[in-house]
């Protein structure tokens, strides 16, 4: 990915999601002929001259200090996972193209982990969230991972190539919206990475939801929540998600779901997990 155009695209939207009145200019009404801020009146707002701003936002970021970096993000009112995208698309970190053709693997100990964890469905999450390792509740209750290809264990693959996921996600849109921020923040910490640059083709190219929330260009993290689930074998499921940082492992985290103690979905749980394990040939836990 074209780090200048990721860096233009980046501010124009931040840009155009602010009004006047957002930020404390006076807006004076009438018709204005850009969505948003003015270029000069971001500029206005982060100290720095409008030719200098019109230079970055064209994607010309070389010398950029960093009082003016954290200006111009302040200005923008960026969250601190668009900070930390402003800066990676400014000043790439050196080494990140070769990391990506590097293999992601497991550690025996944190499979381990999983296999502990059965109550609780829980899968690691790599690179382009890509799904590396999972539990069998986790399975149970997203679909056998170990039955599919290598290239579709990926979290952006399956919400937008699978169609069981609109029915399994009670607020897919919702849903959708967070995936593509993540994968957003992806593509700027490995802009090199040829597997999510054909992952980004393939899902813009099959998927209308997918170019379109692309293209609104909204960056975050996984972080925590709650998900509705309607799923096909014991029915509703309100659970909250918590992702967990791998000091030891940059790049993978640890993704879990959990219930309620005592809720209905608690024991939707437990009734899916022996559904499960009665089936006739279940896969137990697996990574790739």
């Amino acid at each position: 990915m074209d780090q200048r155009t990721e860096l233009s695209e980046f501010l124009r939207s931040r840009r155009a999601r602010l009004q006047p009145q957002d930020v404390g200019l006076a807006h004076y009404g009438g018709r204005r002929r850009v969505p948003g801020l003015r270029r000069e009146e971001l500029a206005q707002l982060a100290g720095v001259s409008v030719a200098y701003y019109t230079r970055l936002e064209q994607g010309h970021a070389e010398n950029v200090s960093t009082t003016v970096l954290d200006a111009i993000a302040g200005a923008l009112r960026l969250t601190p996972a668009e900070r930390e995208h402003l800066s990676r698309l400014v000043r790439p970190v050196s080494g990140r193209s070769r990391a990506t053709v590097r293999p992601q693997r497991i550690r025996p100990e944190l499979q381990q982990l999983l296999d502990t964890m059965h109550p609780v469905p829980t899968c690691v999450l790599g690179r382009r969230l890509d799904v590396l390792a999972w539990n069998p509740l986790y399975c149970a209750l997203f679909g056998d991972y170990a039955t599919l290809p290598p290239e579709q264990r990926n979290l952006a693959w399956q919400l937008f190539r699978d169609p069981a996921s609109r029915e399994l996600f009670v607020d897919w849109d919702g849903k959708a919206a967070d995936v593509v921020a993540s994968l957003r923040l992806e593509a700027g910490r490995y802009p090199d990475d040829p597997r999510l640059c054909a992952l980004v083709g393939e899902l813009s190219v099959k998927s209308e939801d997918f170019r379109r929330l692309w293209a609104i260009y909204n960056v975050h993290d996984k972080g925590h929540g709650s998900k509705e689930l309607h799923h096909p074998v014991v029915g509703r499921l309100l659970l909250r998600y918590e992702t967990l940082a791998l000091p030891a492992d940059p790049d993978q985290v640890l993704l879990t779901y959990h219930a309620e103690p005592g809720s209905a979905s608690a024991e939707s749980l437990r009734l899916l997990a022996s559904w499960w394990a009665s089936s006739e040939e279940p896969e137990g836990s697996r990574a790739r």
